[in-house]
């Protein structure tokens, strides 16, 4: 690997390339070409926020794989406490943990993606998430203290958004969107635009004004 810069990627920039060993084995974010990845950091195994994220998770499983996405977990930890933790969770909760949990005891991907905050800690990452697109690029990150735990619906939620998005083209979806709802259009870029963007939509309820219009896929 090359040398690995430290700082937060940003918004439509290339994801930052790895390889690393996880509970899966050797990984990389190029074994995943092809399809979308959730890439998240939790700061330490054996924790109770960090294990309810995880059980959330493993039970959203199908939910993220029905959309083509990998999740990947990560933390500065070893691969055996990794292990040992995950085995603790399926035998303490009945939930078995189906995707990799990256080791990152040298911080390389924790360094590459900005996971580590040292205004929260010295060493461990905080609660991360990075929403990696087929083309590997970053579409979304998000970050959390280490006191609050995450929401895996609403990652999903945006995980729906930035594909429907996608498929539909030149479309944004409005705030608290859930699949199926309907997106909005963007606003006119011109006078004459505006004016038969108005007369196109005389009978249509959720066109609130020139630049407010909402429709259906």
């Amino acid at each position: 690997m090359t040398d690995i810069a430290p700082g937060i990627p940003q918004i439509n920039s290339p994801a930052p390339e790895f390889e690393a060993l996880s509970t899966h084995g050797p990984i990389s974010l190029g074994k995943y070409s092809g399809k979308w990845v959730v890439l998240f950091s939790h700061p330490y195994d054996f924790t109770p926020v960090c294990s309810t994220e995880f059980l959330a998770f493993a039970n959203h499983a199908a939910d993220f794989a029905e959309r083509n996405v990998q999740l990947i977990g990560l933390s500065v930890d070893s691969v055996f406490s990794h292990i040992a933790w995950t085995r603790s969770l399926e035998q303490s909760h009945g939930v078995k943990i189906p995707f990799p949990v990256i080791a990152d005891l040298d911080t390389k991907v924790a360094r590459a993606y900005g996971m580590i905050h040292h205004g929260a800690s010295d060493m461990a990452t905080v609660r991360s998430v990075f929403i990696i697109d087929p083309k590997k690029t970053i579409r979304a990150l998000v970050y959390y203290p280490m006191q609050c735990g995450r929401n895996i619906a609403e990652i999903l939620r945006l995980v729906d958004a930035l594909q429907t998005v996608d498929k539909a083209g030149n479309v944004a979806t409005p705030e608290g969107w859930k699949k199926g709802d309907k997106v909005i259009m963007p606003p006119p870029k011109t006078s004459a635009e505006a004016d038969a963007r108005v007369a196109e939509n005389t009978q249509n309820p959720d066109a609130k004004d020139w630049y407010f219009v909402k429709r259906s896929l």
